[in-house]
């Protein structure tokens, strides 16, 4: 099932679960705007390059739209629009004043000069500048942006429209961007892990995790619970993975990884087959790579009593019901990876007021509403007799419905 498939799915439970008259569920699914562009630019050789860029504003009721762009040979409409929708539940669930958007170009970052990849941007700029806004829809990095992507959708935004920092978020900290952006993804999995295994009258000392995904959710989030005490058993990237019962040494491994571009070749731990270690043994399993990689061929061998969901959608819903089945209790992704778009509000915040916070404040601020989502989150599943992510669906889009009733948008 893909991506889109998956989270209509889960929204049409939750519109069940809590009564939604069936017009409200039908216009809270369709999104707001779908924009389609042809970005051409000059090569470095002279020739001419054509890309196709996507912006999906998905919904506005809450506030502003706000999602990531990302730069990836497969982005397709589907996706974007799944992610688009997510980001709609996400936010009501973090609750920030936001709505959901998502945008991308299909086109491979790597393959690119860095002039190319600025050209790109700044033309995608040019195409939607009109679309997007401090006040309308604020984009953030996602796969294959960074802040220096941002920094030049900022500048080309402020041509059109005056210097306008609040237009995106995930900014260089010389440009407006917030201290702790960097490492927010990552420390929110690690505030909703404490959570969570508070429930179960456990800590992150003393467990044993296994993560998916060595980039800057999964590397952060191993540096943040092995600080707290956690043990890392196994960790994977694109170039492998690797195992050791006795818990990886993280610092050296992220410096390794730095000086390698990857955990290959490192040598505190076994190295071990990548298709192997979403089943290693383990009591928290942490994907933060790609979605979809826990389904009906694996769910079964999963060995995890918890997994947190770091990425987007890395669990489809036949996985969900195996899992169930085994009492493997899994923190869905619109709660466990909105550190992120958290502390994107904050950066959004601090740009309006332009006050810029320390980095203390920021941390602490990003626990109190990871602590607070988890908390209102079991509220919803107590009311309704749901798992977690049906609980986290019903809070989102009960937020999102009763902002659009009151709004008078209902059809």
């Amino acid at each position: 099932m893909n991506a889109l498939a998956a989270t209509s799915r889960n929204f049409k439970q939750a519109a069940r679960l809590l009564g939604l008259d069936s017009k409200l569920e039908k216009s809270l699914l369709i999104p707001f705007r779908e924009i389609k562009v042809e970005c051409t630019i000059p090569k470095d050789d002279g020739s001419l390059a054509s890309f196709v860029g996507f912006r999906v504003q998905h919904d506005n009721a809450r506030g502003p739209m706000k999602g990531g762009i990302r730069y990836h040979p497969e982005v397709d409409p589907d996706e974007v629009n799944a992610l688009a929708q997510l980001m709609t539940w996400k936010t009501a669930v973090a609750n920030i004043p936001y709505g959901g958007a998502k945008g991308g170009i299909g086109c491979d970052p790597g393959e690119l000069s860095i002039s190319e990849l600025e050209r790109l941007t700044r033309v995608f700029t040019q195409k939607i500048h009109d679309l997007i806004g401090i006040h309308t829809d604020v984009p953030a990095p996602d796969m294959g942006t960074n802040p220096q992507t941002m920094a030049w959708i900022l500048d080309e935004y402020s041509k059109f429209h005056g210097y306008s920092p609040a237009v995106v978020t995930g900014k260089p900290i010389d440009l407006g961007g917030s201290l702790g952006r960097d490492a927010a993804t990552g420390r929110g999995v690690l505030f909703a892990t404490e959570a969570l295994l508070n429930e179960y009258g456990k800590s992150i000392s003393g467990q044993r995790f296994v993560i998916q995904g060595f980039g800057n959710v999964g590397s952060w989030a191993a540096q943040l619970i092995h600080e707290k005490g956690g043990k890392i058993v196994a960790v994977s990237d694109i170039t492998g993975a690797l195992k050791n019962s006795n818990g990886i040494d993280i610092p050296s491994l992220l410096k390794h990884s730095k000086a390698n571009r990857g955990i290959k070749g490192f040598g505190g731990a076994q190295h071990i087959d990548s298709n192997s270690i979403l089943v290693e043994d383990c009591d928290v399993l942490i994907p933060a790579a790609l979605g979809g990689v826990i389904n009906r061929e694996n769910a079964n061998e999963i060995k995890a009593k918890f997994i947190i969901e770091a990425a987007n959608h890395p669990s489809d819903p036949e996985a969900d019901e195996i899992l169930a089945k085994k009492g493997v209790v899994i923190l869905p992704d619109i709660l466990a990876n909105s550190g992120g778009v958290t502390v994107s509000y904050f950066e959004w915040v601090q740009n309006i007021q332009g006050f810029m916070w320390d980095e203390e404040k920021v941390n602490k601020e990003l626990k109190t509403y990871m602590t607070k989502g988890f908390q209102s989150v079991k509220e919803m599943c107590k009311t309704h007799g749901c798992d977690i992510r049906m609980g986290a669906f019903t809070l989102g889009v009960n937020r999102v419905a009763r902002a659009t009733i009151l709004r008078g948008w209902e059809a």
